[in-house]
């Protein structure tokens, strides 16, 4: 990791973990709401290959969904990979009480609490992809089978266009 780059509860646990990673700043504008497709444009990348980290209601029982930011989560498939019926949108205190993290900069990678976690399968057709590192302004490049692996996640076909 370089000096310039922070120091998150997710960076710490890929070094616990051994996962190889890169670490990406980029300058967060206060104003924008849509964190990760800022992300894709800061850091000059396509918007399939940057992820966003959505946490989702499952019945009562929250759980985590990864896709590509240029992708929406698709609630049923979301349900359905957990073994869920009905699935909706986490509170956003809720989300960041239980992960640790500011929406905008959660990260699927060192959460405070252990969520259930669900990759999209489109994650695989790139050799690394770009998540969250745990603040706005801050992600994380790594492959798709090391992130499956540390967030211990499945993966489905949860995202639509």
């Amino acid at each position: 990791m370089s000096a310039a780059s922070p120091s998150t509860p997710a960076t710490l646990a890929l070094e616990r973990a051994g996962v190889p990673f890169t670490p990406h700043v980029y300058e967060h504008h206060e104003s924008a709401t849509n964190f990760g497709e800022e992300a894709a444009a800061a850091l000059g990348l396509r918007e399939e290959q940057v992820f966003k980290t959505l946490v989702v209601s499952v019945d009562g029982d929250l759980a985590v969904a990864i896709v590509p930011v240029a992708d929406r989560l698709d609630l049923k498939a979301i349900a359905a990979a957990v073994g869920g019926k009905k699935a909706s949108l986490a509170d956003p205190s809720l989300a960041e009480r239980r992960t640790g993290y500011v929406v905008g900069g959660i990260s699927p990678v060192g959460q405070k609490t252990r969520i259930r976690t669900v990759l999209d399968a489109s994650a695989s057709q790139h050799a690394t992809i770009f998540v969250s590192g745990g603040r706005r302004g801050f992600d994380i490049e790594l492959s798709p089978a090391d992130l499956a692996r540390v967030t211990d996640a499945s993966t489905a076909p949860i995202a639509r266009s």
